[in-house]
Order: structure tokens, then C-alpha cells, then sequence
């Protein structure tokens, strides 16, 4: 895919790949780590045990028990990741894309000399892109201020041209039933700031929606909703991987996530703002 893509976009950058970790981090400058310990087999697992003791869950990669499950086998990884960045890349950052987010991005600084780390979560964009949606303003010309940890931040600023976005927001959700029927909606109508997080994983973040049935029912809770996407990503896997060994290319997109604007920004000096969990 890496050879693809820069073959698209004329670019010569030179790409090898290693089964050996440490020979990847010598002398980097960044580090991406996207990892799924486990794999598919353990994230049936996190539904599936809990499942036995009448804990129903709908994505379980950061809270409750199947956020525990991937903190706890993804831990060893992630020690070992940031003593060998000590030992081999010291100056680098580590831009870290894998869940629980806040719980591995802690355990790196706190448990290994690396502290250059930034949680990184596409969480942030899409919000804005969905209240972009409701209110009939583009993404694009919104002006915005979130705060909190990944999956529970809030925007606590929604401007469109200096003027302030809520009070349409507030009349679009109070005109709309089926907007009503949305988990970050509620959230919304009853906390006053809009939450960055999906419905899906809002439901299993507050203690009053995805354990009553009327409450699941009311709000559409799509239970094991990550086992579908898990399915859903090893086909596309399948896929997109069938397509490169033909020689096809898939669209090359620019997407919302922040880890290549890091990178431009640090190595040229532009300013951007990013959304990250830090220390």
C-alpha cells in the first residue's frame, strides 16, 4: 500500500518492512504505532466472556471489561515499544493510534523513558463533520474548541463566521425526533455541550442507557456494533489487498487523521492545531 500510494502520487520514498520491531525503530524520527493484539479472535472475546455475566457491550475497545482486556494484552507491547524507542530512537515522537488511548498513551510515559507521546483519534474531525450535517453548515468553515480525554471530549466553542453555532444546533435537535433518538444527542440536551464521541460508544460510557432494554430500544444500540466492524475490516483488508496484487490502485483520499500533518508541520515549521491526548 505504502509503494502504491507513493507510486500515485509521484513520490520516492524508500519503504521497507521488518518482522523484527527494533530494526524498524533504529534511528527513526516518528513512530506510528496501529496495532490489534490479538487480533479478531480477542476482540470476540472481549464481547463474548462478558457477554456470559449479562454485560452487554457495543464497541469495548477503551471502557469496562473489554477495554481492560486490551490495556491489559496490549501493555506488554507497548512497555517493550517505549524502552526500545529509548534505546534506539530517543528523540522520536510516538504517535499512537491504538485503544484504550489514554491508558496506553499513560502507561508508555509512565512506564518506559520515552514521554514523547500523543494519543491521536479521528473522533474530533467527524464531530465536526456531523454537527456540520445537522446544522447545515460545512465542515470546513467551522470554527471549533474541544476539550477532555479520547472518546469523551465536548466542544465547548461551534462558531460559523463568528457566530455561535449552538442556539441552531439546540433548534435543529428540538425539531427533529429522530435526531432525539441519537445517544450524543441526549448527551448534549442534557450536559449543554456537544460530545466528540459516537453514539455507539456514548451508550456503554454513562451507566444509564446501554444496560436498560427500553433504554436500547429507545436510543437504536446497536450491541456488538465493533464485532461487525471487525468483520467489516477484514474484508475490506481482503479486498483492498486482492486489488494492490492486480495492480489496482484504491482512491487516494486525504483523510481527517492527524499523524502526516504532525509530521509536515514539525518538519516544515507550519502551524496546525491537532487534537491528541498528552501527558
Amino acid at each position: 500500500m505504502a509503494r502504491a500510494t507513493a507510486r500515485e502520487l509521484g513520490a520516492s520514498p524508500r519503504v521497507t518492512s521488518h518482522l523484527d520491531r527494533a530494526a524498524a525503530l533504529d534511528g527513526a524520527d516518528y513512530v506510528l504505532n496501529m496495532v490489534q493484539i490479538g487480533g479478531h479472535e480477542a476482540t470476540l472475546k472481549d464481547f463474548d466472556i462478558p457477554e456470559r455475566y449479562g454485560v452487554s457491550q457495543t464497541i469495548a475497545d477503551t471502557l469496562g471489561i473489554g477495554g481492560i482486556f486490551r490495556a491489559l494484552r496490549t501493555a506488554p507491547h507497548m512497555l517493550a515499544l517505549g524502552t526500545e524507542m529509548a534505546e534506539l530512537c530517543g528523540d522520536a515522537w510516538l504517535l499512537n493510534y491504538t485503544n484504550p488511548m489514554s491508558m496506553l498513551t499513560w502507561l508508555v510515559y509512565e512506564g518506559t523513558p520515552t514521554d514523547k507521546v500523543v494519543g491521536l483519534c479521528h473522533s474530533v474531525p467527524y464531530t465536526v463533520e456531523t454537527i456540520g450535517e445537522i446544522t447545515g453548515v460545512p465542515a470546513n468553515e467551522i470554527t471549533f474548541l474541544a476539550a477532555g480525554v479520547n472518546h469523551q471530549a465536548f466542544m465547548l466553542r461551534l462558531e460559523h463566521h463568528g457566530e455561535d453555532l449552538y442556539p441552531r444546533l439546540a433548534e435543529r435537535v428540538a425539531a427533529d425526533p429522530e435526531l432525539q433518538r441519537r445517544v450524543r444527542v441526549e448527551l448534549y440536551r442534557r450536559l449543554g455541550y456537544f460530545p466528540t464521541e459516537s453514539s455507539e460508544h456514548g451508550a456503554e460510557y454513562v451507566p444509564w442507557i446501554a444496560r436498560h432494554p427500553v433504554e436500547r430500544d429507545r436510543f437504536r444500540i446497536p450491541l456488538r456494533e465493533y464485532v461487525t466492524r471487525s468483520e467489516a475490516n477484514l474484508d475490506e483488508y481482503a479486498r483492498v489487498r486482492d486489488e494492490l496484487a492486480r495492480g489496482e490502485m484504491p482512491p487516494i483520499e486525504r483523510s481527517v487523521e492527524y499523524a502526516s500533518l504532525i509530521m509536515h508541520s514539525m518538519e516544515t515549521g507550519m502551524p496546525r492545531v491537532i487534537y491528541g491526548n498528552v501527558r
